[in-house]
């Protein structure tokens, strides 16, 4: 059996979901989660990276979406994040954005 996944608060969901200019919106805060997941295996539980990889817990939306925009245009290089990044719509990807913007870093 997996851990549950911290979620924070809906209303701390919300809040940054209404911050993120978008017809994105987390009407379903467990579709953004499990879209989430997804980044897991490399980058962590809930955006909470270990070793060299880069954490995504607490990353503004705005500079999460931008970066992974970059992965998806091909603009910036990657070794599978292109691939994964071109499996998303734009508003699926700023839904994990406002997911991981609202995780806690933790130490």
């Amino acid at each position: 059996m997996h851990a549950p996944l911290h979620w924070p608060s809906g209303l701390a969901l919300l809040v940054a979901a209404a911050a993120w200019p978008s017809t994105a919106t987390a009407q379903d805060p467990l579709q953004a989660r499990n879209l989430a997941a997804t980044c897991a295996n490399c980058h962590g539980t809930n955006g909470q990276a270990r070793g060299d990889m880069k954490p995504l817990a607490g990353m503004s939306a705005e500079k999460m979406f931008a970066q992974v925009a970059d992965f998806k245009s091909g603009a910036q290089p990657a070794t599978v994040m292109h691939q994964i990044a071109k499996g998303y719509t734009d508003e699926q990807l700023k839904l994990i954005a406002g997911f991981f913007a609202v995780q806690q870093v933790k130490p």
